[in-house]
């Protein structure tokens, strides 16, 4: 009797953890994307691809203002996309002849290759190279980058310096809430952990699902500022695109590229003479006041900054818009 009675017991503690584990290996296996908002369905609709070295890469470009030369280059953050300028877009329009922005390699609607070695040489590559295919790798560009599209404009800046040929014309650079030193960067835990790789890395890459997505990003947006839940779907659609989810360990390695190639990177600003500007949501908590704005106005002395209000965080272009392209304008328009 009592044998049977710790059997049943058995068996009733197995059927429980079966009814834990396939939801759990249902999620490490594959959970289908979620599918496209209309908002980020016309995004993709009306963008275009281009290829570099067999792999597709997305890319959005409007022509604006008729007779103006003037051309926009929008460089995202990690882990979104180029959707993250659509806020401001419109209103860029309004400036410059052409709006170009790109999903980077691992991002968005662009190819995610995996196993593969990214880092921010390719992506840079991958900048050129769009400029060639659009025709335009003669003109003079204005760059506008954010988070890990400031890296990636850094390396750009590089090789413009080194007036190396094929390399991009860099009329202006406008940088924004980017983790550009090493020193006064703040990654998440889940970047720290992922970003250091092993076993650990394609576990947690494979159990990640919304939840846990919108609970570390949320954060790092100021608090009346946060995206709506139909806005962190739209970021995490992107994200689970192609299996994006797979490959953010690989992207994280621009962390430890940042650190080695600093004085690659770092230097590259302080040495050019071309109009700079830095737009800061304050609140950054990736990008710590005041111990980033000192640094950088230390480093960069050539520089201007616009630091918008106090409760502006990390993506200062989603959380206030209007101030964020104002700043831009306000710069544009001083040279």
């Amino acid at each position: 009797m009592v044998r049977r009675d710790r059997l049943r017991r058995m068996r009733e503690w197995w059927v429980q953890v079966g009814l834990l584990a396939v939801p759990l290996l249902a999620a490490y296996l594959h959970i289908p994307p979620p599918q496209l908002s209309p908002a980020l369905h016309s995004w993709k609709t009306s963008g275009k691809f281009f290829t570099y070295k067999g792999l597709r890469i997305f890319y959005q470009d409007s022509v604006g203002v008729v007779g103006s030369p003037e051309i926009v280059v929008l460089l995202h953050g990690f882990p979104t996309s180029s959707y993250d300028w659509y806020k401001i877009w419109e209103g860029l329009t309004l400036r410059f002849h052409r709006v170009i922005a790109l999903d980077f390699l691992g991002f968005g609607f662009s190819d995610k290759p995996r196993p593969h070695h990214y880092s921010i040489f390719e992506q840079a590559s991958i900048v050129e190279a769009l400029l060639r295919h659009l025709g335009l790798q003669n003109r003079r560009i204005n760059l506008l980058s954010h988070d890990y599209g400031d890296i990636v404009a850094q390396e750009l800046l590089y090789r413009y310096k080194q007036n190396r040929s094929g390399r991009l014309t860099i009329k202006s650079l406008c940088l924004s809430n980017g983790g550009i030193f090493p020193e006064t960067h703040r990654p998440l835990l889940l970047q720290k952990l992922l970003k250091d790789g092993g076993v650990l890395s394609p576990v947690l890459t494979r159990l990640m699902n919304f939840f846990v997505f919108s609970r570390g990003l949320t954060p790092v947006f100021g608090p009346y500022t946060r995206p709506s839940e139909s806005e962190l779907w739209d970021m995490w659609a992107g994200i689970r695109n192609n299996d994006g989810n797979l490959v953010i360990d690989s992207l994280l390695q621009y962390i430890n590229q940042r650190k080695k190639f600093r004085r690659r990177w770092v230097g590259a600003l302080a040495s050019v003479t071309i109009p700079i500007h830095f737009i800061y949501g304050p609140l950054d908590p990736i990008n710590p006041y005041p111990e980033f704005l000192e640094l950088y106005r230390k480093t960069l002395p050539r520089s201007t900054v616009s630091i918008l209000d106090d409760h502006i965080s990390h993506y200062p272009q989603l959380e206030d818009p209007m101030g964020f392209l104002n700043a831009y304008m306000g710069f544009i328009n001083s040279f």
